[in-house]
Parts: structure tokens; C-alpha cells; sequence
């Protein structure tokens, strides 16, 4: 059943290969093929403009009032790309290597060394549509180093890179919009995926401002709809991102791949109190100058500019020296809980540690005083220098921080404490990124192949900007070759009517419960769950209990929920209503694939097993496979494994040191 795919051959021939024997389909076909599309961040949109390109009908579908207001626009540090442009000895082979070993040897080999090699692609595309990307002096393309690497591979425009990438795929599907080989649908909300004789043939979809269920047909069906790190309620998501689309997909039996791999970033602006709704994360590239630490005294109160050199405990660097800040995201996130729960946190929680950037400016101060000739400057010219230098490479992250607490972090050094961000989980796909139902693929970070149990820092837009613009358009056109002959299903099939009224009666049934209890007070219940029971650490006792208590939050909520409007107008309540009993669902699903994987690994880290120095512990006789996960019933899944092999790399215990 679960058939990868994998071209046969060596390792670095598999793509292009793959590439010089697949089906094609010819230009005058492709105009009588339709494509949907959910979601239009970095993999949507760019998916959507390369289909477009090549002559199919593409429809695409965002609940947002624009495309420009997709997630991916919050992504702050940068792209990876295997350019060797420093040469300090980075090629495709080595980013291969390091996201495999950061994934903690849970991805597959075919997949990640494909997304390496396409990296190079996406820089040139980016920069041919007009990406800013920052240049050095002589006009170069700027990189700079993020976790879990030693070289430096990572493009960025400032601390906005993902916005900029966004920005340059919506220009390019704004063009094909303009030109009529795409049409697009904001606030519309996917509630169903549309299967007829087995095959994804459309989707349900609801107008967010009337209310109005409609119908869509379409040859495939491409969701691209980002993460599902909002079932913490907590997260560095944005308020609206969901499951909804994967999880109506999994209901229709597209396999959910390893649920549990979610990741910790470790630079985000710790929790302030119940009031909060969002969490800030801070880019990741802020380690690659910034300096971690904590006091060596527990419990200590004096201010962190009193605290002298001697008695600080840069923890990173102490224990992963080869590494130093620049671990992994896991290894980063779990250490500072370590020294937290130890006694060692500062600020009044006592749940988080600094990020000081004291030792950077005046690094850089030192370097732009020599490049002035300024010989004899003093330690205030150098500071300013150095602040000048760091706000030109930062400043949009140091003044978001100053913002949302109220500190300079030119003076005094950033608090930050680890956060959910990203989901390694997501629906199962093969190699062409088709999930178990022919016709319906998943791209980007809904799908699960590309990051094993952990994902490195700046591989997030590489992933979604290569499945949309270097790998989908070649591998759809394998599967659509097939269906030239299949004309427009109309939308009146029993199939779309059957579909639209389960939708309907759903919402329906939400509206009728009038209960007592808000759906935010509902997410903000099961997130507590989920955080403190299949966060950063998990056992066996915890992922009992939790599984326990959401079937329990599971039947509150369908019999007190209260959602205040009427169905067929403007109603976020409802919106967020079902977003949230997806979650529910979803949580549950999350909490055994946990229990059931009796090893750590990556952002999966069961405190039963772990080495003596506290590192993940994985057990790779017995879970190197990817866990897809089919829904049978209500609170009733089937596991099936697809094993993990690995001609290559050799799976070894991970060592930053």
C-alpha cells in the first residue's frame, strides 16, 4: 500500500532520471486539464504560477482576503541553498547530509537529496524575479550560518525573508490571474475533499463572507495548506493557520505520516501570561551572531548587565562546542528547558534565558573601525559602529522585540524561550507528492517527507518553494497524462451533492448545540493538554492521560459548544468552531502516534528513553520507518509503516560536540 516511489538508481541521478522518463503532457491537453490548489503561500503560490505557466486551469483557494497574507510571509531568517558561494566547502551532498542527520535519520534519502539538489534552482528563480536578497559589498549574495550546520548556506533579506519569497511568488501568480490561467478564490475555506471512483475530483468549499457552500471540480487536487502547530493553541503560527484542509483529506483516507513530530523553536519571546493568543518568534538567525547564557547561580535576581563574565554559563557552547549556538533547533530548545526546570531560567518566570549580542557589536565594531582606518577609536565609537552593523543585518527583529516587551536589546540582552513552530508531520506522499488517494497531492509543510523528526532552520521556504516551482510541475503531469481523456465532471454528480450535504449538516450540527462555552476557551483547553503532556518532553503516563482527556474535551465540546451568528453570513466563530474540532481530532491522533513510538528522535523526545547526558535516544532497529496512520473510526486509526532505508548515510547517534 504504501509505495514510495523512489526512482531506482544512485543517489544523485534519481531526480534527473526521474525527470527524462516521466509521462508529459502536451500543450493543447493541458488546457483542458483544471487543477485545484488550497492555500497560496510559498508552495501554493508557487505552484500555482508554475502550473499556470504551463498552460493548465488552475483555481486557487485561500481563506485569507489575500494571498500576500499567507503564513509564509512571517518567516523571518532566511533560504537554504547548497551555492558554495563562500567556499568554505558546502555542496549538495553536505546539505543532504546535515538535514538528514538534523532530522534525526527519520527522512528519506530519495526525497532530501532531491529538495538539495533543486536548492541551487530556487536562488537563481528568486533573484530573477526580483527577491532583495542581501549582498555583500562587491554585490554577491550575503549567506550566513543557522543551526545544525558549519557553513554558511542560508540567503536572507534582512530579518524578512519570507515575506520577500512571498512576495515574489505572488507576483508570478498574480501575472498568470491577470492572463486567465488561474483563478482565484480568497476567503474560501476548504471543507471537503471530493472523491469519485476513488480519485480526488474537487473540493467543498465555503464563502467566509456569505456563508455559501460551493462546489469545485478539478482533474487533481494540490493542498498546500501549511502546518497544524495551532493544536498547542500557543504557537509561532498565525492565528488562522489550521488542518482543517489535511485533516478533511485524512477523512477521506489520505494517510497522516509521523503526527507526533512537531517542532520547538528556540527563540521565541517567552509567555507573558493566560492573556496571550500568539507567540513572537525570533529568527533563529539571531544565534548566528548572538550569544545564549544563563547565570551560574539558581534563582539569581540581579540584572543581567550585573552579572559578570565569570559567572555565566554560556551552556551552549560549554556542551556542544564543535556547534556551539548553532545546534539544532531540538537539541537548542531541549537544553534550555533543561536549565530552566534546573533553576537556572531568569526574568520573573523564570522561563527563559538571554540572547546577548553584547560580544557581536562590538565585534563588528572592531571590523567597521578598521575598515575606517579609525585606529585608535574608543570603546563607545565601536558600540555605535557595531550597533549600526547589527541593525543593518537585524534591526527589523531587534525592533519587533522592542516592541512587543518593552526593552532595547542593543542594551541589554533578548529573553527567549522555546515555542511550538513547525510541524514535521503531515499527510503521507511518495516521491511525486501524491498522498494514498490518487489525484490528491500534498506540498510543503502539510506534507511529511522532506525533515524527519526535525527540520534545520531555513529549509522551511526551500521545501515549499521547491515542491512548487521545481518538483510538482513535473510530477503531476505523470498522473495527469492519464486523465486527458476525462472531461469536466459537472458539479451536479451525486458525488459533490453527497459531499456538500455531510459539509452542511456538519455546520449545522455546530450551530444547533448552543452550549456554554466559547470555541477559544475549547482551543485554549486542548492546547494546555497538549503542551504539557506532548510538548517538549513526553512519557507514557502523560500520553495516556492526555489521550484520555481529549476524547473527554471531544465530547464537551459537541454537546456545550456555543457559536454565536447565523450559517450563511460573516461568522469567524463558526470558522473557528470547525478549525478547532479538526484540532481535537487531530490532538488525539498526535498523543498515540507519540505513545507508540517507544524511542526519542528529533523534536520527539520521550523521557524514557535518552542517553546519560540527557540526548534523544532513538532505537533504530525497531522505528526506522515512517508511521501513516489511517482513520478507521472515531478514535480509531491503523498504523502502517513504511520502512526507512538508508544506502547512503549511515544512521549514527547524533553528536553536535
Amino acid at each position: 500500500m504504501l509505495d514510495a516511489k523512489i526512482p531506482a538508481g544512485p543517489l544523485d541521478k534519481k531526480w534527473e532520471d526521474y525527470k527524462g522518463h516521466v509521462k508529459l503532457v502536451n500543450p493543447a491537453n493541458k488546457r483542458k486539464l483544471e487543477i485545484i490548489i488550497v492555500g497560496t503561500g510559498l508552495a501554493g503560490a508557487s505552484a500555482a504560477a508554475s502550473l499556470g505557466e504551463l498552460g493548465y486551469k488552475v483555481k486557487v483557494f485561500c481563506f485569507q482576503d489575500s494571498p500576500r497574507r499567507a503564513h509564509s510571509i512571517a518567516a523571518q531568517g532566511g533560504i537554504n541553498a547548497a551555492k558554495n558561494y563562500q567556499n568554505d566547502g558546502d555542496s549538495v551532498f553536505r546539505l543532504f547530509y546535515d538535514t538528514i542527520k538534523g532530522g534525526d535519520y527519520r527522512a528519506r534519502e530519495g526525497n532530501v537529496y532531491r529538495l538539495a539538489d533543486v536548492s541551487r534552482n530556487i536562488i537563481d528563480q528568486c533573484v530573477a524575479q526580483g527577491v532583495p536578497f542581501a549582498r555583500e559589498y562587491g554585490g554577491l549574495l550575503s549567506n550566513r550560518s543557522f543551526g545544525g550546520t558549519q557553513v554558511q548556506r542560508t540567503f536572507y533579506a534582512a530579518g524578512q525573508t519570507g515575506q520577500q519569497l512571498l512576495i515574489g511568488a505572488y507576483q508570478a501568480l498574480e501575472r498568470q490571474v491577470a492572463l486567465g490561467n488561474v483563478k482565484q478564490y480568497t476567503r474560501h475555506e476548504m471543507l471537503e475533499v471530493v472523491k469519485i471512483d476513488g480519485k480526488a475530483r474537487g473540493i467543498i468549499a465555503r464563502d467566509l463572507v456569505t456563508g455559501k457552500l460551493e462546489r469545485h471540480f478539478g482533474h487533481a487536487v494540490l493542498l498546500c495548506s501549511g502546518g497544524y502547530g495551532n493544536v498547542f493553541y500557543l504557537s509561532t503560527n498565525a492565528m488562522g493557520s489550521n488542518t482543517t484542509a489535511i485533516w478533511k483529506a485524512h477523512r477521506q483516507g489520505a494517510l497522516f505520516g509521523n503526527p507526533c513530530f512537531t517542532q520547538i523553536h528556540p527563540t521565541c519571546i517567552p509567555v507573558t501570561g493566560d492573556h496571550q493568543s500568539k507567540l513572537t518568534l525570533m529568527s533563529e538567525s539571531l544565534r548566528n551572531d548572538g550569544r545564549i547564557w544563563v547565570p551560574k547561580k539558581q534563582n539569581e535576581d540581579r540584572r543581567p548587565g550585573e552579572i559578570p563574565e565569570e559567572e555565566r554559563d554560556y551552556y551552549l557552547e560549554r556542551r556542544y562546542p564543535a556547534f556551539g549556538n548553532l545546534v539544532p533547533r531540538d537539541v537548542a530548545s531541549r537544553a534550555a528547558k533543561e536549565r530552566c526546570d534546573a533553576g537556572y531560567g531568569v526574568g520573573t518566570s523564570k522561563q527563559a534565558v538571554y540572547l546577548d549580542y553584547a560580544d557581536a557589536i562590538k565585534r563588528y565594531g572592531q571590523i567597521e573601525a578598521n575598515k575606517r582606518n579609525l585606529s585608535n577609536a574608543d570603546e563607545n565609537t565601536i558600540i555605535t559602529l557595531g550597533k549600526e552593523v547589527v541593525k543593518e543585518k537585524y534591526g527589523n527583529l531587534f525592533d519587533m522585540y522592542e516592541k512587543i516587551t518593552g526593552e532595547n536589546p542593543y542594551e541589554v540582552p533578548m529573553r527567549i524561550y522555546p515555542a511550538v513552530h513547525y510541524t514535521m508531520g503531515g499527510l503521507w506522499v511518495d516521491y511525486e507528492l501524491m498522498t494514498t488517494v490518487p489525484g490528491l497531492y500534498a506540498l510543503g509543510e502539510c506534507n511529511f517527507s522532506d525533515h524527519g523528526a526535525n527540520r534545520l532552520g531555513a529549509s522551511a521556504l526551500m521545501q515549499g518553494l521547491a515542491d512548487g516551482y521545481f518538483v510538482i510541475p513535473y510530477t503531476i503531469g505523470n498522473y495527469l497524462a492519464d486523465e486527458i481523456r476525462v472531461k469536466a465532471i459537472p458539479t451536479n454528480h451525486p458525488a459533490f451533492e453527497e459531499a456538500e450535504k455531510s459539509v452542511s449538516e456538519r455546520i449545522e450540527r455546530l450551530m444547533n448545540i448552543k452550549g456554554k462555552q466559547s470555541v477559544e476557551s475549547m482551543h485554549k483547553r486542548l492546547g494546555k493538554i497538549m503542551w504539557d503532556k506532548c510538548g517538549m518532553a513526553r512519557n507514557a503516563q502523560g500520553l495516556q492521560e492526555a489521550i484520555q482527556e481529549i476524547q473527554q474535551l471531544k465530547k464537551e465540546f459537541w454537546s456545550d459548544i456555543r457559536i454565536p451568528g447565523k450559517i450563511n453570513e460573516f461568522n469567524p466563530e463558526l470558522d473557528k468552531a470547525g478549525r478547532v474540532a479538526d484540532f481535537i481530532e487531530l490532538g488525539e491522533l498526535m498523543c498515540k502516534d507519540a505513545l507508540h513510538r517507544n524511542e526519542s528522535c528529533g523534536g520527539h523526545f520521550r523521557e524514557e528513553h535518552q542517553t546519560e547526558e540527557g540526548e534523544a535516544l532513538r532505537h533504530d532497529d525497531e522505528y526506522m520507518y515512517v508511521a501513516a496512520w489511517q482513520m478507521i473510526n472515531d478514535h480509531e486509526w491503523q498504523l502502517h509503516k513504511e520502512p526507512l532505508n538508508y544506502d547512503v548515510v549511515k544512521p549514527s547517534q547524533r553528536s553536535y560536540k
